[in-house]
């Protein structure tokens, strides 16, 4: 039978598909529009599972903020021309839109939310078929504070989301602070934030360097906690230099702002780390 062009652009505006497959799929299915959306959605699953071993180490990260909650979503895919396609980021920020809009918390909630019908994980497998490269949701946690802020680096390889425990202030300072975590990726938000695990490991790992160097092995545990106060420093927000001015601390710069001020969460995510 004849596919109109009508039929094969209403298609493309529903799937998304480019114009051969919206033709192709209508005509495989003799015009019949739901069977057509079927037969893109098949090829999406089919293209998935053959790409399947594929490295999807492309992709858009995004924060936001919606009131008190503030959330990070990435959505991968092979090359960097889909990760720049404007298609592809709006997809991306739709799906943050419905994950922020629920009660998801995590990635596997936010996977079998509904948008236009269909889970995210359903749109991720619909447009591997449209695209024809490997996607894969991998990433979406979200914190909840008094007063949220999100920061994304230009180019959406990065974003952060930090959340603070009082509301009023210049939002440009929490901006600052999104900023810092971005620019200098800290490991929590104070030194007694950092797992327990992570402060041995630095412990082990500055008690060896001294032994090579030939330190006492009497003095080694001494010595080490001198290392650990840097790394505490150097890696935890509230005691890093603040990128902006670095003769004082992040913490030192949000009491100037507010005695009270602090940061109670944060995320970072980055593609390139």
């Amino acid at each position: 039978m004849a596919i109109s062009a009508a039929d094969v652009m209403k298609l493309r505006k529903v799937t998304g598909a480019g114009m051969m497959d919206c033709k192709s799929a209508l005509t495989e299915s003799n015009g019949d529009f739901d069977a057509a959306i079927q037969i893109i959605r098949e090829k999406g699953k089919a293209i998935a599972n053959k790409r399947a071993d594929r490295e999807a180490s492309e992709g858009v990260v995004l924060g936001r903020v919606v009131g008190k909650k503030a959330g990070i979503i990435v959505l991968n895919c092979e090359t960097d021309f889909v990760a720049k396609n404007e298609n592809f980021i709006k997809l991306t920020s739709s799906m943050l839109d419905v994950a922020l809009a629920s009660d998801a918390k995590n990635l596997e909630a936010a996977k079998a939310l509904m948008m236009d019908g269909r889970t995210l994980s359903d749109h991720v497998v619909e447009q591997t078929g449209i695209i024809g490269e490997k996607l894969q949701l991998s990433y979406f946690e979200t914190i909840e504070a008094e007063t949220a802020v999100a920061y994304i680096h230009p180019g959406n390889m990065v974003a952060t989301v930090v959340g603070f425990n009082k509301a009023g202030f210049d939002i440009q300072v929490a901006k600052d602070v999104a900023m810092q975590v971005a620019a200098m990726s800290p490991v929590a938000v104070d030194k007694n934030d950092v797992p327990a695990q992570v402060v041995a490991k630095e412990l082990e790992i500055a008690k060896e360097k001294y032994r090579l160097e030939g330190k006492p092995e009497n003095m080694l545990d001494k010595i080490s906690q001198g290392a650990l106060t840097k790394f505490f420093n150097e890696s935890t927000l509230l005691n890093q230099s603040f990128v902006k001015d670095n003769k004082i601390t992040v913490r030192q710069y949000l009491q100037s702002v507010d005695k009270g001020l602090t940061v109670t969460a944060f995320l970072r995510y980055a593609l390139t780390d």
